[in-house]
Formats: C-alpha cells, structure tokens, sequence
C-alpha cells in the first residue's frame, strides 16, 4: 500500500549511516511534498524544551527541513509571534488542522504572511522522539484552500510523524556514538603524542616517566598552553632528518 510505502521511506531516511539531522529534515519533507496527496510543501521540525528563570518551560527550534523556502519564512513568522499551526502544534501537543487560512480566526498576525507564503491549508502533528526530550511537528501544507482529504491525509500525516520521530531519533544516537568516537580518537592522538615527547624528555635529560611529564607541564604553565600542544610542538622538533633535540624550557619557553 502506498501509505505504508512512504511512511517507511521517511523511517528509513535516519537509517543511513553518516546521515545529518539536517539532512534527513530536509529528504524528509520533500519525500512528503511529493507524496502526500493535495500537498505542495512540507515542514519538518525538531523544538527542544527550555525551562526560563521563571521555571515556565517553552519549546525553542533546535533544526528544521523545509522542501520549500517560503515555508522557512512562514516558520520564521510563527516563532517570532509565537502564533501560526505549526507553534500551536507543538505548543498543545496536539493536532492542528486549516481548512483555509483566510476563515481562521486563531492566529491573527500569522494570516497575511500565510497567504504571502502560499499556506493556505494545512495539517500539522506533533510526535515525541523515544526516549528523548524533543519533539518533532511534521507539517503538509498546500496553497490551495481545503487541499486535504482529512480522511486520508489526517492519519497519514499522524503515521508520519510517528516514523520521522523514530528515525531522527536514530540521527541523534548515530551522531552521538560519532561524537564519542571522534573524541576517543582524539584521547588516544594526546595520549601518543603525550607518551612520544616524554620518551624524547627521558633520553635528553635521563629522567622517569613522571619528572618527564611533569616538564612538560611546566612549559605548558608557563606559555599557558595545552601539555598536548607543547608535547606535540616537541614531537615536530625533534622527528625527521637532522633534528637536532630541544629540551623543554631551554629557549625560554
């Protein structure tokens, strides 16, 4: 069945390894533009809770996939207003429908960008990410008033919603599981280099691991930079042809 189909194509666009946030958004809502019927744009957004000084808790954008710029400037609009479906969405968690822009009466400052912007009609839900405390609203938009077969269109887009919230929540964990490779790769890159210039500190001066260290730390003190940087300035100095060994301390630094 079609529905089934593109639903699982939007799961299966935070499936892919190396895939973005940004960009599964965006593949995201041009999969919906183009196959959900009556729609002509999509809008896809992730918000996050943010608790103010007050303890009042508000949600605030942390990214979004348009497949149409003048839906990034409807977003825009409704954020800074704090009035359009797309905020009451995820403002209510629920629902929120438009037969016609043009005969709502809920969001008065959002009506004439809405029209400039070609959202006339509108469905719009909100779906948890497992397990995390963001929310996506997955929106199908149409310049034509009353586009949306709501017995159709309506659970669809609720069905969407559910598969993008799983899927980006596959993003985040991918993209954490990179961050932490990336900095275990990086410990180990100081760890090397910190070990290399400690054995080029205990051939020069005949000194243990520790007083090795423990100079190299000084330097770092001193030009208040990192040991890694001083180790690694060390290492470049003394490796290749001709290098000639420059204790720590001795230049003045």
């Amino acid at each position: 069945m079609w529905i089934e189909r593109l639903a699982r194509d939007i799961g299966a666009l935070g499936q892919s390894e190396g895939t973005t946030l940004e960009r599964a958004l965006d593949q995201m809502s041009r999969a919906a533009a183009l196959g959900v019927p009556g729609c002509s744009a999509a809008l896809v957004v992730v918000w996050r809770e943010v608790e103010g000084p007050d303890g009042s808790v508000r949600h605030v954008v942390a990214d979004y996939g348009a497949s149409h710029a003048d839906l990034s400037a409807a977003l825009e609009h409704q954020y800074t207003s704090d009035e359009g479906p797309t905020v009451e969405a995820v403002r209510e968690m629920r629902q929120v429908r438009v037969g016609d822009v043009l005969r709502e009466h809920r969001w008065p400052r959002y009506t004439s960008m809405a029209v400039q912007c070609g959202d006339r009609s509108s469905v719009t839900v909100p779906s948890e990410l497992p397990g995390d405390e963001r929310v996506v609203t997955f929106g199908v938009h149409s310049a034509r008033p009353d586009a949306f077969d709501e017995d159709v269109v309506v659970p669809l887009t609720a069905l969407l919603a559910e598969h993008a919230a799983a899927a980006l929540h596959n993003v985040g964990r991918q993209a954490d599981a990179a961050r932490e490779t990336a900095h275990m790769r990086r410990a180990m890159s100081a760890r090397t280099v910190i070990d290399q210039a400690k054995g080029i500190i205990m051939h020069a001066r005949g000194c243990d691991a520790d007083a090795a260290f423990t100079a190299l730390r000084e330097v770092a003190q001193r030009n208040r930079k990192k040991v890694v940087d001083v180790a690694r300035d060390l290492v470049a100095e003394n490796t290749g042809p001709q290098q000639r060994m420059r204790r720590p301390g001795t230049d003045g630094r």
